[in-house]
């Protein structure tokens, strides 16, 4: 991956982090936050 990649992907992540808090007040991101911890219990169990 090329600097100028991870630069792209990183604002895209930023922008939509920022219509998420402006517009959905963070119901998006807590969603996916509450999932990815619900995977990393589950991950953790087969480990």
């Amino acid at each position: 991956m090329t600097n100028q990649i991870a630069i792209a992907i990183g604002l895209v992540i930023a922008l939509l982090l920022g219509i998420d808090a402006m517009m959905f007040d963070w119901a998006n991101a807590l969603f996916l936050a509450k999932k990815f911890a619900a995977l990393i219990d589950w991950l953790a169990f087969w480990r």
